[in-house]
């Protein structure tokens, strides 16, 4: 058993490092050049509907979808998750402050991908036998690619995606949730465990509806805790803020000249973590938040396209962007030191270094609200896959294995677990690549402002 985990870890890590990585940004460019950097362009207007329609309470979803901001937070409320904490805090440790300038690069590019996906799924979005309004890079790529080839490639895409983040997925944020609260206040994991997935399973049977109405409070009340906390600790820390922006630079074209020789880190290293760590913190290109985003009620795919890049903007440039500097500006950062800090272990150090004893229960309270919304987000992405696959009965199978599965992840950190999980996300990223290359042109036409549903 050990052996085949070393072999999923190895093979995760070569698809992951030497093909994925190139893909995501090589597809974030692509459509960053044909959409005429719609990034840049609509980044106004997106932000302008994001504050325009912000509402705590906003109208009930249902069948016909929901709002164009509900859909917005349940697209957030999977990107946010513990990779903005503990996964900022392992790019640093591996790649060195350089790390985080790529981050911000294939963030950047990563917008346009999500536009993208946003545009696909508003424009392919159907109303299944129940009569409800669903969609996702499981309908795209049956329209984009009919017959058998077709049919493989998205029945492929909706098995990785409800094994990748419905079970295992889950099981790894509901064991980051575990481990915090014990470090922080010593409760047993597995009573932390079963609280989460009491919580959980109430928002799961309440449907689209609940988990709307959910996001659209918790995503909001979540951010400005964490953003405030960050503030106050920059604040504290001040006079190292300059010197962290330079790191940055620094390191990511000169990390030699930063680090020395002793930890290893070259240009490609810091390049290989930031972005790495950039793409799978804000899901751009993996097919995930198509799912929330096909929901939307809109005029037209554009106006929920302009969305999509806030929730890579908010992701990464607003919320992952903190964490770094916090980490940064504390003084706790050991680049590739064996036995330093690491992964949440860094980030509690340097909340710590500013909040004292404070420092683990604030990490530990926002990795609760992160983990537990992306379980949220993470939950309807895949039962929209098993509606597709299995019908609407298999949901309640479903949501139950999802339960017992956050259980276990609570106070069980399997390797293999992790492992597979991992390659999983990898692995349903290709049909939904190939799905977003041969509709390139479609979404340079919605970018133009052309209509698309003709």
């Amino acid at each position: 058993m050990e052996q085949f985990t070393q072999l999923v870890d190895q093979v995760s890590g070569i698809v992951w490092n030497s093909i994925l990585l190139y893909l995501l940004v090589g597809t974030g460019i692509l459509f960053t050049v044909r959409t005429r950097f719609v990034q840049v362009r609509k980044f106004g207007e997106g932000f302008k509907r994001m504050f325009g329609s912000f509402k705590l309470n906003g109208e009930n979803a249902g069948k016909d979808g929901m709002s164009s901001f509900q859909a917005l937070t349940t697209a957030i409320a999977a990107q946010v998750g513990t990779g903005n904490i503990a996964g900022c805090a392992t790019a640093l440790y591996s790649g060195g402050p350089g790390a985080i300038f790529w981050m911000w690069l294939s963030a950047f590019f990563g917008m346009a991908t999500n536009y993208g996906e946003a545009v696909l799924a508003q424009k392919y979005k159907t109303v299944n036998s129940h009569g409800e309004v669903t969609g996702g890079p499981i309908y795209y790529i049956r329209a984009r690619f009919k017959g058998t080839a077709g049919k493989i490639m998205a029945v492929f895409f909706s098995l990785a995606i409800i094994f990748a983040l419905g079970f295992t997925g889950n099981m790894v944020q509901a064991n980051s949730i575990g481990l915090a609260f014990h470090t922080a206040f010593g409760l047993d994991p597995l009573i932390v465990g079963i609280v989460i997935a009491a919580v959980a399973a109430f928002t799961f049977m309440g449907g689209v509806k609940r988990i709307a109405s959910l996001t659209e409070k918790l995503v909001p009340a979540m951010a400005a805790f964490y953003i405030i906390g960050c503030l106050i600790v920059l604040v504290i820390n001040r006079s190292e803020l300059l010197p962290a922006l330079e790191s940055i630079l620094i390191g990511a074209f000169r990390p030699q000249a930063l680090l020395g020789g002793a930890a290893g880190i070259g240009v490609q290293k810091a390049m290989r973590y930031g972005v790495a760590r950039g793409l799978f913190s804000n899901e751009a290109g993996m097919g995930s938040t198509p799912h929330a985003h096909a929901m939307a009620k809109v005029e037209k795919p554009q106006d929920q396209g302009v969305m999509a890049i806030m929730g890579v903007f908010i992701d990464t440039f607003v919320v992952l962007n903190l964490t770094a500097l916090v980490i940064l500006t504390s003084g706790k950062l050991a680049p590739g030191v064996e036995g330093a800090p690491q992964g949440t272990a860094l980030a509690q150090a340097a909340f710590s270094q500013a909040f004292g004893s404070f420092g683990n229960a604030f990490v530990a309270i926002c990795l609760l609200f992160f983990a537990f919304s992306t379980i949220i987000g993470w939950y309807f992405f895949g039962e929209v896959n098993v509606k597709a696959l299995f019908g609407p009965k298999a949901t309640k199978v479903y949501a139950l294995i999802v339960v017992l599965f956050l259980v276990l992840g609570s106070f069980l950190k399997v390797q293999l677990v992790w492992n597979l999980s991992d390659l999983f996300n990898a692995l349903m990223v290709f049909p939904n690549l190939i799905a977003l290359l041969a509709s390139s042109g479609i979404v340079a036409r919605a970018a133009r402002g052309e209509d698309i549903m003709k």
